[in-house]
């Protein structure tokens, strides 16, 4: 387990904070990391894979015609997820991890969004790398911004 994981299962413990994740370009990696903290079965309330832009506008809430690899997408599904799964905390993930480029924006273009009791945000990643460097560069960034949304909920 490593360290950001630690710190965040300490403070959801700490706290009684829940915490969700929507995950689109990282297809449940982010959960599975989330997954190994320490009582996380008190804690995380559980992940959905919206990959498909259905399931993004259909169950979270993505206004149609919203571009995925975006802020509005990210924020959007933060939101939803924390929502749905009734959440302190949500981070999402959505973007292109390569190792082309998608609708124009070039791999490793990712969004993290967050959406916690006070609102919501999300924020423009350029990832280098092959596609596995992204998707590990992304869970570990969404990692980071979980903790330091769980921080501030203090």
């Amino acid at each position: 387990m490593n360290d950001a994981i630690a710190r965040l299962s300490d403070l959801a413990r700490d706290d009684s904070l829940t915490i969700a994740v929507a995950e689109s370009l990282t297809s449940g990696l982010l959960a599975s990391r989330i997954g190994q903290g320490e009582g996380a079965a008190e804690w995380f309330c559980g992940a959905l894979v919206a990959y498909r832009t259905e399931v993004k506008v259909d169950v979270l809430g993505v206004p149609e015609g919203t571009d995925p690899c975006s802020a509005d997408c990210a924020r959007q599904l933060a939101r939803g997820v924390r929502s749905l799964l009734h959440a302190d905390i949500a981070v999402s993930t959505t973007g292109v991890g390569g190792p082309d480029a998608e609708d124009g924006h070039p791999p490793g273009t990712v969004f993290v969004g967050w959406a916690d009791t006070t609102g919501a945000g999300a924020e423009l990643l350029q990832l280098d790398g092959d596609p596995d460097d992204v998707l590990r560069g992304t869970v570990e960034h969404a990692l980071q911004r979980l903790v330091r949304l769980a921080e501030h909920a203090r």
